[in-house]
């Protein structure tokens, strides 16, 4: 099989890399964006159907076009999905798909990238792929032996599977409170976090982070560090989240310490009776593809410099979080950070 040739890969067709396909077609650069799902929209495709944003449509856009109106006040995912269809759609993005990158290497003063359809030489990669195809799993003893039902955020559809049962809820963030506040409407359910959840007033929505963040940005490119959206707390308070706590729903205890057969132990040694568990614990980054480059790693990650991989200029990371950005995984944020990888990569190429 051939190899075909171009000046940049993206990796990932989510937001992310729709933002950074966006900057690239303006800077005039030759690129391809690979994607490993059956049509456009990202991991938003796969997120359980009630999942709603955090700030209203007009608020939460990718570069160069904004997000159309919605019937409710913060869309839900389906919106989210139709208006990335659009907006790729709309400036003609060269997305190829259904395409899994397997493996990246290098290849004299670039790289090639080996997919499910082949492979492709590029002298530079932004890695846009993500975390929802990787979530992360704690170990707790007794889990093996649980004979209820686990499932993680990434695998939840919906509370169809736990009406009428007793549902152990894991963990202390957004998902979490939002899967509660929807279980809770059929099920019997316990919240158990690791430390007490913390729930941001009623009038902050994804808005006023998008600003916080903002100005973390400005102070970290000032040589300053301000604290980022993580000060404000975990649990942004959407309508679902609120109807939970003014029904009583949203009390955390503290993390139970193993399961049983049908059950949990809680902290104190007494035993709760569950009949499933949800793990909302988070995700890690998806980049097994880039184990064959060996890159630096620090405190458990990869060794960063800005925005690429330490030494490696042509390797960008985009939309993974805090890490690759402020407010980098979300909807409004990520353009402002592609824009920024874009420019270096322009610069570095040239």
């Amino acid at each position: 099989m051939t190899t075909a040739r171009t000046r940049v890969v993206v990796i990932g067709g989510g937001q992310a890399g729709l933002a950074a396909g966006y900057y690239l077609r303006r800077a005039g650069l030759e690129y391809t964006i690979l994607d490993d799902q059956p049509a456009a929209g990202g991991s938003w495709r796969d997120h359980w159907p009630s999942l709603h944003l955090f700030s209203p449509a007009a608020h939460s856009r990718l570069p160069g076009w904004p997000m159309p109106p919605s019937s409710q006040e913060f869309p839900p995912g389906s919106h989210v999905v139709g208006y990335l269809s659009a907006y790729e759609q709309r400036y003609e993005l060269p997305v190829r798909r259904p395409v899994s990158v397997t493996a990246v290497r290098r290849n004299g003063s670039g790289y090639r990238i080996d997919t499910t359809a082949g492979s492709w030489s590029a002298e530079a990669v932004i890695n846009a792929t993500g975390t929802w195809s990787r979530p992360f799993w704690p170990t707790y003893p007794g889990m093996r032996s649980f004979r209820g039902r686990q499932i993680h955020t990434a695998q939840y559809d919906g509370p169809g599977t736990v009406t009428g049962r007793r549902v152990a809820v894991v963990g202390g963030g957004n998902s979490a409170a939002q899967i509660l506040a929807e279980i809770s409407t059929v099920a019997d359910t316990l919240w158990f976090t690791t430390r007490p959840p913390r729930f941001l007033p009623d009038d902050v929505d994804g808005r006023v982070l998008f600003d916080v963040a903002t100005r973390r940005a400005r102070a970290l490119a000032a040589g300053d560090d301000t604290g980022g959206v993580a000060g404000l707390g975990d649990v942004v308070m959407v309508p679902s989240v609120r109807d939970a706590r003014d029904r009583g729903a949203l009390r955390a205890r503290t993390m139970f310490a193993a399961l049983t057969t049908d059950g949990v132990v809680t902290d104190d040694g007494g035993v709760e009776r569950i009949d499933a568990v949800v793990w909302c614990t988070g995700f890690r980054p998806a980049l097994r593809h880039l184990r064959p480059l060996h890159l630096p790693t620090a405190d458990g990650g990869i060794a960063m410099d800005g925005l690429h991989a330490a030494g490696e200029p042509t390797m960008v990371f985009l939309g993974y979080g805090d890490w690759t950005g402020p407010a980098s995984a979300t909807l409004i944020g990520v353009g402002r950070i592609a824009r920024y990888a874009v420019e270096h990569l322009t610069s570095t190429l040239t």
